[in-house]
């Protein structure tokens, strides 16, 4: 059987967004803390330069009696991780675990580097999907956007084909197929590519023929080559691509897409009380 950790720090970041200021501080000692101490009340309350009533507070705020009971729980996370003997979550979280592998595997840091070069300097980037695969580019163009990028998610077949006479040299165009025979996706690609964009390729399979329009191929884990494949979400290897790839960019200029993204939240929360209003 597999061992997990079953710890209760996921819980209290749950809740962080409730807590006072100073709770923070306490939360954010347990949460980054890794190794075993004396975790005794008055030594984190002298360790924090907190009072022990603030620990107690604390604690019942996480849905604990009391500082000890928290403690209790928290301590758990020094032991010896837990046996999985539930099958079905087994399988699940072991199956997650091996796309993460894969994904490793498959990763090529040149190329995720060139792709943010692309996503910096085109004017427009589109990205094409369709079924789950759309849900993922509605999703890329959204996270992305908020850093500066002006993307584009279209997910219909007919305003792909449409959107083929927009597409020029100054366009980048995202195609996310797992199988890589999306038929609406595949011959969008060809006909970005006839127009001078920067095509991209985002795939579980790699053929041969895919160089004749593609630029970059990227390759992410599937599940059908998995055991126990079928219980993941298609969406999953593919995000985690697409999480790694919004890391790459964000590194590329950290201060000012940071700034960029924070305004841009800001801005949406400022509209949605407007329209409460």
């Amino acid at each position: 059987m597999e061992q997990y950790e079953k710890t209760i720090i996921p819980m209290i970041e749950s809740i962080y967004e409730n807590f006072t200021p100073l709770e923070k501080t306490i939360a954010d000692f347990f949460i980054n803390n890794k190794e075993r101490l004396d975790f005794s009340s008055r030594n984190i309350a002298k360790r924090l330069y907190i009072s022990e009533a603030s620990l107690s507070r604390f604690a019942k705020k996480c849905g604990f009696k009391g500082y000890r009971e928290f403690l209790f729980h928290y301590e758990r996370d020094f032991e010896e991780p837990v046996l999985i003997a539930d099958d079905y979550a087994k399988q699940v979280l072991n199956t997650y675990q091996e796309l993460l592998n894969k994904s490793y595997a498959l990763l090529d840091q040149e190329q995720l580097r060139r792709v943010v070069d692309v996503f910096s300097h085109k004017k427009r980037v589109y990205v094409y999907g369709r079924g789950s695969s759309g849900l993922v580019a509605q999703e890329m163009k959204l996270r992305f956007m908020r850093i500066g990028v002006n993307m584009e998610a279209i997910v219909d077949s007919d305003i792909m084909r449409m959107n083929s006479v927009l597409i020029s040299d100054d366009c980048a165009v995202v195609g996310i197929s797992i199988s890589g025979k999306t038929k609406e996706v595949i011959h969008s690609l060809q006909a970005a590519k006839s127009q001078g964009a920067f095509t991209i390729l985002m795939t579980s399979m790699k053929e041969r023929e895919f160089a004749n329009f593609c630029d970059e191929v990227i390759l992410f884990a599937v599940k059908e080559y998995l055991n126990n494949g079928k219980i993941i979400s298609p969406q999953f290897p593919i995000l985690i691509m697409i999480d790694i790839l919004y890391s790459y960019f964000l590194q590329s200029d950290k201060f000012h897409k940071e700034a960029l993204h924070d305004y841009t939240l800001n801005a949406l929360s400022e509209q949605v009380k407007t329209i409460k209003q």
